[in-house]
């Protein structure tokens, strides 16, 4: 796709009317978490901050990504059901923040929301063929389409929750993960994705300074689910519906760091005969920490990874098969000096410490009362 003039005005006001939203309605956000109660209490091992901070300043980012999305792009049927399934998504993370939702419950408000979707039209019907030296490129996946949407999207709303464990951590590897949808986009989508992408892109980065360390605000789950929502939906609106094995490789790749550390997380979890929803000091960034770096340092490093990642797939998007056996290569680099470095030298974290129930909820009762 070539990006018209008008195209472009439109993606660039859609990035800064979101940004500019989200980086004005944070403070008034925060006031309104103080005053309901959504304050994240350092109550357990797993969680690095030491003083009560507000959460619920996802609300910010929601404001701006909608508010963008409405003014900036034509209101299309799949469009208007990744709208209704984000209002879903940040109601129950901002209830989730307020009183502590079940997982289960959680669950089933992300399925609810992901079936808006996929009824809206946002589904994907084939899968690339992972064969080379087949002349077919992609394979009709058939009934198969539904159960695998859903399963993308409740997979990558839950990924971006759970990497949301240090100071702008989530909403920095979210607006990478935007920012290279947004670059292959333009290339392979056309322009109703890529303004969807610059607001988001721009909301998030209007969030980041007061989320980064030390941060005044947590998004919270209104704010990372509503971010892995997104992310999920608008890519299989634009770049899972081409049926080429590069475009299918670009959401996968954007979205490689709170995938894998959630797959990772639901596999250790399993394997310890815990519940995979139990929270733990297993993730990424509970291992960079555990490494001597400070939380700055971690945050850089999956910053660094994530940008990585996040060229790979933009250098994929291109024709030539040179770079992208290059690019392929780097990509392997990265995961095994992530493997090595991280999980290998940390065993002594893969038994993870579960957070006592009643303990949570005594911590809880005591910080509302």
């Amino acid at each position: 796709m070539q990006a018209s003039a008008s195209d472009w005005i439109s993606i660039a006001l859609a990035a800064v009317v979101a940004f500019f939203v989200a980086f004005m309605m944070t403070p008034p956000v925060k006031q309104f978490a103080e005053k309901v109660g959504a304050i994240d209490v350092p109550k357990d091992g797993r969680r690095v901050h030491d003083h009560p901070i507000p959460r619920m300043g996802g609300l910010a980012i929601f404001m701006g990504f909608v508010l963008s999305v409405l003014l900036f792009v034509n209101i299309s049927t799949p469009v208007f059901g990744i709208l209704l399934g984000t209002v879903i998504i940040a109601v129950l993370g901002a209830v989730d923040d307020i009183v502590s939702l079940k997982p289960m419950v959680k669950l089933l408000g992300q399925i609810f929301a992901a079936v808006v979707a996929i009824r809206s039209g946002v589904v994907f019907d084939t899968i690339s063929n992972p064969n080379f030296f087949s002349q077919e490129t992609f394979i009709q996946i058939g009934w198969l389409s539904v159960p695998l949407t859903l399963f993308w999207i409740v997979g990558c709303t839950n990924a971006v929750n759970l990497i949301d464990g240090l100071d702008g951590l989530a909403v920095g590897v979210s607006a990478i993960s935007s920012l290279t949808m947004f670059v292959v986009s333009l290339f392979v989508a056309d322009p109703i994705v890529s303004v969807m992408l610059a607001a988001l892109v721009g909301a998030c980065i209007g969030f980041m300074p007061y989320n980064l360390n030390p941060a005044k605000i947590f998004m919270g789950d209104v704010g990372s689910q509503m971010l892995g929502f997104v992310l999920s939906t608008v890519s299989i609106l634009g770049l899972f519906k081409f049926h080429a094995i590069i475009t299918f490789l670009v959401p996968l790749l954007a979205l490689a760091v709170p995938l894998t550390d959630t797959a990772f997380a639901f596999v250790r979890r399993i394997a310890h005969g815990q519940s995979p929803f139990k929270a733990d000091r297993g993730h990424l960034h509970h291992r960079l920490l555990a490494m001597g770096m400070d939380q700055k340092q971690a945050v850089a490093v999956i910053y660094g990874v994530s940008a990585l990642l996040g060229l790979v797939a933009v250098l994929l998007a291109g024709n030539s098969l040179p770079i992208r056996v290059i690019c392929l290569v780097l990509a392997l680099i990265v995961s095994i000096i992530v493997w090595r470095y991280v999980f290998r030298k940390n065993s002594h974290l893969h038994a993870p410490r579960p957070m006592e129930e009643e303990e949570r909820e005594q911590l809880e009762r005591e910080a509302q009362g």
